[in-house]
């Protein structure tokens, strides 16, 4: 395959990516279920089921109508999506999600609990390491966290939005003189959410060989805004009020997924994947919950909480905190990273980069500028719009209220859409254009 033939492949990958990832989105699956009049009865009865783990409003034959509703919806759009980490009406979409994937609802265990999507990207350290480079002639060593700091205050959005949480989190209120936690947290998830992880993933665990370098890594998040009391509180309260959020909830159910432990596979991650694992750790910070190295002596992490006095639910929390001090998945994560100077590809959120890094990043992948609109030109003839999509589900809004619309939905037509899109581009392929 000669060049172009490369990167017309490239172009059907991302193409058909993007495509079905769009059709995942729990707001579209949403809005789909919401405007039919099989599907919205079925949602309203699950919410009812799911509301304060209880089904009063239901009467006598609440399990027989939950089981009912989960059933059918189990057919609809609304199976399987999932929502983007840091996207506009976040809280929205996993209200969505968890409408249908509660742990246990009245027995019936719907174990799907990885409520974000997974978007590949390539990790660079080498990259970062080369934004430096000019100003580091002569060195003899790699300063890794030194690299990291010196390329994110190269880069417009990283720089913008660590001052932006550096600031939050150290400035005193007027009225008590202490840190605002909430407005400090809330810009570490911007931060966190926002940035690409090949700029967090070094600040954050970039390898110290001292005590000086590690508790500046420890002070990245600015511990004693964010999370550090007097006393560490008990963890069975901090995870009751991250489970009642659904954000929160959201990224610990990640968490436990991707950095989930296993004794039989290769790297210690039961799905095997060290840089969806570090995601998803980041992905904590900033909640009730937030990690982060407990000493500048050592590579160990956890939340801030003990298991101390819990009582009766002293198995749940000392397996909630396990995962942070006892696995050896996450262990071997953190200690991969620090080890390695150039990475495997790794998992990342999606990012809408600033100008600079978007310029920085698509330098070795651009394309002619006929080929751009040739695509964009396909794309609008072959997939149908959300408008048009919401017209074709109303349309047949009036099936029978033991079946659900999923043929039509708006998932449906752009899988379908995507598929055209390969046929399209692989005999472009075949024609040797």
């Amino acid at each position: 395959m000669d060049l172009w033939g490369v990167y017309l492949f490239h172009l059907i990958t991302l193409a058909l990516l993007e495509v079905i990832l769009a059709g995942r989105d729990c707001l579209v699956a949403g809005d789909s279920c919401s405007s039919d009049e099989a599907c919205s009865p079925r949602l309203r009865t699950l919410r009812q089921c799911v509301a304060g783990n209880g089904s009063v409003k239901l009467g006598p034959g609440a399990r027989s109508q939950c089981a009912n509703a989960v059933s059918a919806l189990l057919s609809s759009p609304l199976h399987g999506c999932q929502c983007k980490r840091g996207m506009k009406k976040e809280k929205n979409c996993l209200s969505i999600y968890w409408s249908l994937h509660q742990s246990i609802i009245h027995g019936l265990n719907l174990v799907e609990s990885y409520p974000y999507e997974t978007v590949h990207r390539d990790y660079d350290y080498v990259r970062l390491a080369s934004i430096t480079a000019d100003s580091d002639v002569g060195m003899t060593t790699v300063n890794r966290c030194l690299d990291a700091a010196k390329a994110c205050n190269v880069d417009d959005l990283c720089q913008k939005l660590r001052t932006e949480y550096v600031s939050a989190c150290i400035k005193p209120t007027a009225k008590s003189g202490l840190c605002n936690r909430p407005k400090c947290n809330k810009a570490l998830r911007r931060f966190f959410d926002r940035v690409p992880a090949d700029y967090t993933h070094e600040l954050l665990f970039c390898p110290c060989t001292d005590t000086a370098c590690a508790e500046r890594r420890r002070q990245t998040i600015v511990p004693s805004c964010s999370y550090e009391s007097v006393e560490k509180p008990n963890c069975i309260p901090q995870m009751r009020i991250c489970n009642a959020d659904y954000v929160c909830r959201s990224r610990l159910s990640q968490f436990q997924y991707d950095c989930e432990p296993s004794k039989t596979s290769a790297n210690g991650c039961k799905q095997g994947n060290y840089g969806a694992c570090l995601l998803a750790y980041t992905g904590l910070i900033g909640s009730t919950i937030t990690p982060n190295y407990i000493d500048n002596s050592t590579s160990s992490v956890a939340p801030w909480c003990s298991c101390s006095a819990s009582l009766s639910r002293g198995e749940d929390c000392d397996h909630f905190l396990g995962y942070f001090t006892d696995n050896i998945c996450l262990r071997n994560a953190l200690m991969t990273f620090g080890s390695e100077s150039e990475q495997q590809p790794t998992v990342s959120q999606s990012h809408s980069p600033s100008s600079g890094h978007s310029s920085r990043e698509n330098r070795s992948t651009a394309s002619p500028p006929e080929t751009i609109e040739t695509m964009r030109n396909i794309l609008d003839t072959i997939i149908p719009t959300q408008a048009l999509g919401n017209e074709l589900l109303v349309g047949q809004s009036t099936l029978p209220s033991n079946s659900l619309p999923n043929s039509a939905s708006p998932p449906s037509l752009m899988l379908q859409a995507a598929f055209s899109l390969l046929l399209f581009l692989l005999h472009l392929l075949n024609n040797g254009h």
